[in-house]
């Protein structure tokens, strides 16, 4: 899979250091990565302890009711089962937790939101004895009327899916199973459609996508002498855990100590709490050490999911190609709790327009609560949904004009300056008319004349061809293409920081420095970014990463695309610092005997200090011996963000937009419905490249994930139960590596000055024009105008 890079001569990057050795710009290899594809690597579901005994919870079968009664006397009553709990048995006044809203309850209290539901905990000393008692509680369920979807939400007589609220969102919605409201006005919409030459609608729906880890959840709580809890999980957030684990506990932070331990993917899908209160609860209750992992078809139910949506939109366009206005409502279906749904309801409105330039829009997105599956954060968070429409609709204005689709998306295309419909101005390089030239200039796949092939032809390449279903009959060729935006970091005012602990000193007569943050390593690289920083700013090779753990301040989540900026920004602040300290013991020490010392601009590399022209002064290790280890911990914050304007939806509210083209070539069998991705060539903007090995790598890994979208993943809940039919691998279907086609990767270097070394989030970017680029490509092939994802061979052949 090739890439190409490339960086503007003049090009800002902020690097304070010469280039060191395993530094920043470098492929430097993960130093878990020969473990992981050995198999030789400690998951959070590898952990043991003596003694150990092992969690299960028992989940409702029925997605909204009353529980009448709980009997659990016969699982108390088998051999090896230490305990039993339920709502009665928590400990803490404060029973419920939540990212943003804490109306999800520990153990459900008297009542079922959603199917799969943790009603109660069990304890055991083996894990099959622990699940036999659990399918021995017995709960009496007494079923209530059903929220499905918007209209049985929006209902003037709708059950209420949380009575009373009142938490700090529920002023500014017209309805209670209203989660958040965010509108976005901006010009007149009304006027401007007087202008339109064209205008084009679309309803469009998106489905439930599940983040499909590989590691299900899993971890160990241990009870320790002061009362307290020492607990390693799997998570993507070690901090905000902590502060929603603790009150249901009833115990100080400082008696919960967590420590991350290795994470088989995460996506999102870590970020709310899954069994980290159970196993806690249940190792302090028993006094021994909790163990607690899901198989597959319980993790399908322990974390959150993508927010299914239906969107509508109408934009109207000149007879040159310029649009006019933009009116849109996006309704994201945030099931039983609120996880995320806030956040992902800013994202989805803010983002709505895409990366293009209108003046007038009329913006409005809702999620809901029913009693579906909850949702919460998911690589994209809001803007993969929004992507989907927006892009159908630049291709069907450039159709109904005559335009190039990429053409009409260049003449739209934003760039540095542009204001967004929010009234904030992009502030750093927006190429989004260069991606987008980069991708159609690619050379395409050559075409393969299947009829005329004969028997030697390899139908492994055609859809559906591993099943020997076609020898081609039937197989067109078509092209898509698609561009979007995303923001990077926390957004809306939220206190985004990061904090990293550095400690230099001298082992064995040579430098090194060790890196502590809390950061949680789920498969982006930062632990090997952090030490490429480490080498960069410190001019030492030994570089050594201590386990995440909340023993050293939060490094927020590992989520929109923010950490290598939030948590490499904090590593790289810090180690300023311990080089200054470094140097101002060399003056101390040696300033004396060389005016350099106090004249020269000084670098550390190589383990020695030079003067910006090469000389060599000393060797650090010379300096700090003898010394105290220098030991510094300090926070990095972006610059500050507002929250939308709740009226009018406007606010510098993001931190930094990075954006993705995408290239599709597809083969469509138009007589069974079978879809071959051939190509997803992408083009995105990083600003600076820190590991150029890891930036294709996550630009392929999220290109992937948005081709899964497309045509094959989605969680399906039957609309007249709220059940989930399909939590198994078996059903839900993820790309493999036979799925998967080329991905070419093209990236741009063009440095946002705010930004640590220049660089931008990147990780989310690629999922959001993926998916729209592969619909665009079928649609060409097909002809059909396919509006909901993913698509279906029933979609195609017309016999849904």
């Amino acid at each position: 899979m090739a890439n190409t890079r490339t960086a503007p001569s003049g090009t800002p990057t902020n690097v304070s250091q010469k280039h060191n050795k395993g530094g920043i710009g470098e492929s430097t290899l993960r130093p878990d990565g020969t473990l992981k594809v050995t198999g030789e690597f400690a998951y959070s579901s590898d952990m043991w302890h003596e003694d150990m005994l092992w969690g299960q919870t028992l989940r409702s079968t029925v997605a909204h009711a009353e529980i009448a009664s709980i009997d659990i006397s016969e699982a108390l009553a088998m051999p090896g089962v230490y305990s039993v709990l339920t709502y009665d048995d928590l400990p803490a006044e404060m029973k419920n937790y939540g990212l943003e809203i804490q109306d999800t309850p520990v153990l459900a209290n008297g009542r079922v939101r959603h199917h799969g539901e943790p009603v109660a905990l069990v304890a055991a000393d083996h894990p099959e004895t622990a699940r036999r008692a659990a399918a021995k509680i017995k709960i009496d369920y007494r079923e209530l009327p059903l929220v499905t979807d918007e209209a049985s939400a929006l209902a003037a007589d709708a059950p209420l899916i949380h009575e009373g609220r009142d938490d700090h969102h529920a002023g500014h919605v017209p309805h209670p199973n209203i989660v958040h409201r965010q509108p976005i006005i901006r010009g007149n919409v009304e006027e401007a459609r007087k202008r339109a030459d064209v205008i084009v609608e679309g309803e469009y729906t998106f489905g439930m996508q599940d983040q499909a880890f590989l590691g299900p959840e899993s971890g160990l709580a241990v009870p320790s002498e002061d009362g307290g809890v020492d607990l390693y999980v799997a998570t993507q957030w070690l901090h905000s855990d902590l502060k929603q684990i603790a009150p249901v506990l009833g115990l100080p932070e400082e008696k919960v100590r967590m420590t991350l331990s290795g994470v088989g993917g995460a996506f999102g899908g870590r970020e709310d709490i899954s069994m980290q209160i159970h196993a806690c609860l249940l190792a302090l209750a028993t006094n021994k050490p909790v163990k607690i992992v899901y198989n597959r078809f319980e993790s399908f139910f322990g974390h959150v999911h993508r927010h299914p949506a239906k969107l509508y939109y109408e934009h109207g366009a000149t007879k040159d190609g310029k649009i006019t206005h933009m009116k849109c409502k996006i309704v994201l279906d945030g099931g039983a709790y609120a996880s995320a749904s806030p956040a992902v309801v800013g994202n989805a409105s803010s983002l709505s327009v895409g990366p293009y330039v209108i003046d007038d829009v009329d913006i409005e997105a809702i999620a809901l609560y029913t009693n579906n599956p909850p949702c919460g954060a998911m690589r994209g968070f809001g803007a993969v949904q929004a992507c989907f429409a927006y892009e159908a609709q630049m291709d069907k204005l450039a159709a109904k004009l005559g335009m190039d689709p990429v053409e009409f998306r260049q003449l739209n295309a934003m760039e540095q300056g542009t204001i967004m419909p929010t009234g904030q101005v992009v502030d750093s390089p927006a190429p989004v008319a260069e991606l987008l030239r980069r991708v159609k200039a690619r050379p395409l796949p050559p075409e393969r004349q299947w009829e005329t092939a004969g028997e030697g032809a390899d139908v492994r390449a055609l859809p559906g061809g591993l099943s020997n279903t076609t020898h081609g009959e039937g197989v067109v060729r078509g092209v898509g293409y698609a561009v979007g935006i995303k923001n990077v970091g926390f957004s809306e005012g939220f206190d985004d920081y990061s904090t990293a602990r550095v400690v230099m000193s001298v082992v064995n007569g040579e430098a090194v420095a060790m890196v502590h943050t809390a950061m949680a390593e789920v498969g982006q690289g930062g632990v090997t970014v952090h030490a490429q920083i480490a080498r960069t700013e410190l001019g030492v090779t030994n570089v050594t990463i201590h386990p995440a753990d909340t023993q050293v301040g939060s490094a927020g989540s590992t989520s929109a695309s923010r950490q290598t900026y939030m948590t490499g920004g904090a590593v790289k602040n810090t180690c300023e610092a311990v080089r200054e300290a470094v140097l101002e013991i060399g003056r101390r020490k040696n300033g004396s005997y060389h005016p350099a010392w106090a004249t020269a601009e000084l670098l550390l590399e190589g383990g020695k200090v030079v003067t910006d022209g090469g000389e060599v002064l000393a060797e650090i290790a010379d300096i700090l011996d003898g010394e105290d280890p220098i030991d510094i911990e300090l926070e990095f914050r972006h610059k500050p963000t507002v929250a939308f304007d709740l009226v009018t939806g406007q606010g510098d509210g993001h931190v930094q937009y990075t954006f993705a083209a995408h290239r599709a070539v597809v083969e469509v069998d138009t007589e069974l419905g079978l879809v071959k991705v051939v190509e997803l060539a992408t083009a995105q903007d990083v600003g600076k490249a820190l590991n150029p090995l890891s930036v294709v790598g996550q630009i392929q890994g999220g290109t992937t994930q948005g081709l899964g979208v497309a045509v094959m993943e989605e969680i399906i809940v039957d609309p007249k139960t709220a059940k989930v039919r399909n939590p198994s691998f078996t059903d839900y279907l993820i790309p493999t590596i036979l799925d998967t086609p080329s991905i070419p990767v093209d990236y741009l270097e063009l440095a946002d000055p705010n930004a640590p070394y220049g660089l931008r989030g990147l990780g989310e970017a690629p999922t959001l024009s993926s998916t729209p680029a592969v619909l665009a490509a079928i649609r060409a092939a097909t002809g059909l105008e396919l509006n909901k994802t993913p698509i279906r061979p029933e979609a195609l052949t017309g016999t849904l």
